[in-house]
């Protein structure tokens, strides 16, 4: 499986939403590098089953974004599991993967894990209302939640979240000036191929989700989008 490194442009899909064969195949075969499976609400081990399922019949890598203990399926290629920097609630931080651990914790696949640290950056999204996250108060404080994640914690992943809502390129760019080690994942409100480019000057790996369900020729764009854009500035 392609590396993680090397991931520039990743299709995000929700278990709990519906999305009919066709456009799933267009999805898979588009030239994106992986697909993603997550989401923030109604996600449940069986409709992640039914969800890889299907993914598998394509030769995409697929990985599972852990936000749900008992949808934990296995059989993914990767498992990527938040810890929401800004949370308001130690839940999203350590306490659901202490629990996690207590349970599950001798049959985690280790070398098929990774952490990505993660800021909620819209306030009206889903996710910010489950894991009860603080808006940061500017730019700086963006910069230093990265530091946190890419110097003191050493996480692999630092991943920018405006869920929903498009995010300032000006605050990317300089998030990613600040990184040395921890790979820039954005996602959020991306809808055609100029703005997926326009995140891909800046971020390292641009990820694509809600665009799918509303107009998957739109989707589809996004990938030639962030190959035109090159290596990140």
């Amino acid at each position: 499986m392609q590396s993680v490194n090397q991931w520039r442009h990743v299709f995000k899909l929700d278990p709990a939403k519906e999305i009919d064969d066709d456009s799933l195949e267009k999805v898979c075969e588009s030239g994106t590098d992986a697909i993603m499976v997550g989401g923030s609400t109604g996600v449940t081990f069986d409709n992640t089953v039914r969800l890889l399922s299907r993914v598998r019949r394509f030769a995409v890598p697929c990985c599972l974004e852990v936000s749900q203990l008992d949808a934990v399926v296995p059989g993914f290629d990767l498992y990527l599991v938040p810890v929401v920097l800004n949370a308001g609630s130690p839940e999203w931080i350590i306490g659901s993967h202490v629990r996690g651990l207590k349970e599950y914790g001798p049959f985690v696949p280790w070398e098929q894990v990774m952490v990505e640290g993660y800021v909620v950056l819209n306030d009206d999204s889903s996710v910010a209302g489950v894991t009860e996250s603080r808006h940061p108060g500017g730019l700086k404080d963006v910069k230093a939640y990265a530091q946190l994640a890419d110097r003191l914690l050493k996480l692999p992943i630092f991943y920018m979240e405006y869920s929903g809502t498009y995010g300032d390129p000006e605050w990317v760019k300089e998030v990613k000036k600040t990184l040395t080690d921890s790979r820039l994942f954005y996602g959020g409100g991306i809808k055609n191929a100029e703005q997926a480019e326009e995140m891909a000057h800046y971020a390292d790996t641009v990820v694509v989700g809600n665009i799918i369900y509303e107009d998957v020729n739109q989707a589809l764009q996004t990938v030639e989008g962030v190959k035109s854009a090159g290596t990140p500035l």
